[in-house]
């Protein structure tokens, strides 16, 4: 798993982990009303996953990590919606986000 260093906008591996590949990023949405499943809004890697990261510090979205969840969520499409085969990703996704919510909201 990488981390994103606030400080500094860089995303580092964590001590003695090689760097075996680039840094990959990508934005969802979800709207139920009008999609079957969330979609990509943002994806990248490199230089872009470190300003879709930035972008979403400056606007307090919460960002999940996950390199493996990352790579395979930053190869689709933008506004192509997470296939079926991904379902359980985004789910380990959003229920670690929501026990993120639950904690700060009881601090």
């Amino acid at each position: 798993m990488s981390r994103f260093d606030e400080n500094n906008g860089t995303a580092e591996k964590k001590q003695g982990q090689e760097k075996s590949s680039p840094l990959s990023a990508a934005a969802l949405k979800y709207d139920q009303d009008k999609n079957s499943a969330p979609y990509v809004v943002a994806a990248g890697t490199g230089y872009i996953a470190q300003k879709i990261l930035q972008v979403a510090l400056e606007n307090g979205v919460a960002i999940y990590h996950d390199d493996s969840a990352a790579t395979l969520l930053a190869k689709l499409e933008l506004g192509q919606e997470i296939p079926p085969e991904l379902y359980q990703i985004v789910v380990n996704i959003y229920i670690s986000l929501l026990g993120l919510a639950e904690e700060n909201k009881s601090r």
